[in-house]
């Protein structure tokens, strides 16, 4: 049976591409920060090399004070520049410190000093920015894909190819085998199977005849359709999908980087600590003495190089973490939310039972019904073929094969005449009743084919999706991990939904799905405060994976669009892989923590010895390159196997 067009939901007008990155990115312009900041890490350690080759090469103590100030203006004035910007939008973070510490060090006269905290301060945002995401390129992925001409049946013109754009409500248009229907519509007449999978998930064809609902970007298969229109290309299924994952990039809530998350409190301290130091020892040097100790590089290293440590980590399990944002999500992920069809099941129908009527065994009906199935290039009847080879191998070969696209085959085997496809195609050819077909499978709702063997029922087919061998010890591991909620959203109907959800353990389940309906419970999970993980693999989950938190794609057998909608893309068939996705990330963010707290540890027992003026603000920056050092290698740890 046709799958039915299920109720529109309005959405805006299909609109040109434009890229832009999505919301996850962190607080402040980063296409303008990146702009800014390559020359200033560069000019700093130039200015150092050059200064110190003057002050201790060539003994000229003036010369290098004078270039080292040199450098520290400008490679120090786009930092403090950009945080006196920020904090006009009242965005305090990591950079308040460092940039104090830039201003003291020109003010005091201590250029050196200053130059030090600058090349931390800008080399850890550029290493921020290596482990940052690339903008996504899944809208422009979709609007690759989608049809840009429609075959219009015009009745003073003929057949006339215009843009899809150009189509109305009424139009009727023709869809030639193995193009895509350009908008949603009601086939007029023709006969053969439209691949829904963009759109449902879904991987069996659905027969299209007089009568039937086709959606845009559905895919016909292989017989000629007239179409009328029923909706214009950009009130579609196929435009909808392109706005939801549009609409879910731009308006996705910024993420709180874990360094800024620590700045909110340690940056107040260390202000704190630089008042009371100067009010007891009126001293402004040992005041930029306790910003050079407390300049926060540990939270400017710490997380870019662990992230990265697990990018490369999860790269060689061929885990593709697509930015750092990724990792930091995935690691908080409180609520798995899975696709049925390709997710949790492998994502191809196979033969499930064999159900033999009275006077035949499954040896008969299974074995005439592949012979005349390989002539066949329907899915289901490939499924056939296999399961006939595996048993019975090898296959006799049928004569007199005739095909009816989207109904059945025929053909004589040896000289049985052996009928396969739907019950209306049999019933067609059937010399006997059926009665028997509707008691053998009375209790089994799922997709089957019937034979007759010299024109009598001789036996059923059932087909189904089996779960993936690894599924239950992934969700036992999920749990471990402290994913405690799972939950399966399908294209597919209820009925098949719950069984894979009774069958895996998943306890909510919702089918009949669009992905404009899966979306918008991702949206709704989120409303209420879980932070959610989106695990799918095909065009109809794209909306859902941009929507989530966190999507992750599988992508074994070729991501396309679904890969660039999601931040974490499984390179193999393997669903396992997810589990080890997610234990990377949080091993990652520990590790970054870790060495997050130590680093500031060690900077706040350091500025309580500044205030007192056991440390200047050389001898500052050098001990704070020390901690960095150490909170480097710690991090480092992220990227061991």
């Amino acid at each position: 049976m046709p799958v039915p067009l299920r109720e529109r939901v309005s959405t805006r007008q299909w609109q040109p591409y434009e890229p832009e990155p999505r919301g996850r990115q962190r607080d402040g312009d980063v296409a303008k920060k990146a702009s800014m900041l390559p020359s200033s890490p560069l000019l700093a350690i130039a200015g150092i090399l050059v200064g110190s080759s003057a002050q201790f090469v060539f003994n000229l103590p003036l010369i290098a004070q004078a270039l080292w100030t040199i450098a520290l203006i400008g490679a120090g004035f786009p930092v403090v520049w950009r945080t006196l910007r920020a904090a006009r939008q009242g965005n305090y973070a990591t950079d308040v410190v460092a940039s104090l510490s830039i201003a003291t060090a020109v003010i005091i006269g201590q250029p050196l000093a200053g130059l030090v905290i600058v090349l931390m301060q800008t080399g850890g945002e550029a290493l921020e920015r290596f482990a940052e995401r690339r903008a996504s390129a899944a809208v422009r992925e979709l609007e690759k894909a989608a049809p840009r001409i429609a075959h219009l049946i015009s009745g003073s013109r003929g057949l006339v190819d215009v843009p899809v754009g150009e189509l109305e409500i009424g139009d009727v248009f023709l869809v030639r085998p193995g193009e895509m229907v350009p908008c949603d519509g009601i086939v007029l007449s023709g006969i053969s199977e439209i691949d829904e999978s963009q759109l449902t998930g879904e991987a069996i064809p659905v027969p299209a005849r007089e009568g039937t609902l086709v959606m845009s970007g559905s895919l016909n298969a292989h017989g000629l359709l007239s179409v009328r229109a029923s909706a214009r290309a950009a009130e579609s299924q196929y435009s909808k999908i392109v706005e939801l994952v549009r609409e879910a990039q731009a308006t996705k809530s910024p993420l709180q980087r874990l360094a800024d998350r620590y700045a909110v409190w340690f940056t107040p301290i260390t202000l704190a600590v630089c008042i009371l130091t100067f009010l007891f020892t009126r001293s402004w040097t040992n005041v930029l003495s306790v910003l050079v100790v407390a300049t926060p590089c540990p939270l400017i290293l710490a997380t870019p190089v662990a992230i990265i440590g697990g990018i490369n980590r999860a790269a060689r399990r061929k885990i593709i973490m697509r930015h750092g944002a990724a990792i930091e999500m995935l690691s908080d992920a409180t609520l798995a939310v899975f696709d049925k069809t390709g997710t949790l099941t492998v994502g191809k129908p196979s033969v499930k039972n064999v159900v033999a009527l009275d006077g035949f065994t499954e040896r008969d009906v299974l074995l005439n019904a592949a012979a005349v199935e390989q002539g066949s290039s329907h899915l289901l009847a490939r499924v056939v073929v296999e399961e006939g080879e595996k048993r019975y191998e090898p296959l006799p070969q049928a004569r007199h094969h005739h095909e009816s696209p989207g109904e059945g085959v025929i053909g004589v085997v040896g000289d049985i005449e052996v009928v396969v496809g739907s019950r209306a195609f049999v019933a067609r050819n059937a010399t006997a009743a059926l009665d028997g077909f509707d008691a053998a499978v009375s209790g089994d709702a799922g997709l089957r084919a019937y034979v007759l063997l010299s024109g009598k029922p001789a036996g059923i087919i059932v087909y189904a999706d089996s779960l993936r061998p690894e599924l239950q010890s992934f969700l036992t591991g999920l749990s471990t991990l402290g994913l405690k909620r799972t939950v399966l959203l399908s294209g597919d109907s209820s009925a098949n939904a719950s069984a894979v959800g009774l069958a895996s353990g998943i306890k909510e389940v919702h089918g009949d799905l669009l992905p404009v309906e899966k979306a918008t419970m991702i949206s709704r999970f989120r409303s209420r405060g879980d932070v959610v993980m989106m695990v799918g693999d095909g065009t109809n989950d794209a909306p859902a994976l941009s929507t989530a938190d966190v999507g992750v794609a599988l992508a074994g057998h070729g991501g396309g669009v679904t890969s660039e909608a999601a931040d974490v893309v499984i390179l193999v068939d393997d669903l396992s892989k997810v589990g080890e996705a997610v234990a990377i990330s949080r091993r990652t963010m520990r590790l970054a923590r870790q060495s997050i707290t130590t680093g500031l540890a060690l900077s706040g027992i350091a500025m309580v010895f500044a205030a007192y003026g056991f440390i200047q603000p050389t001898q500052g920056a050098l001990l704070q390159e020390a901690i960095d050092v150490a909170v480097i290698l710690n991090a480092l740890r992220a990227s061991w196997s």
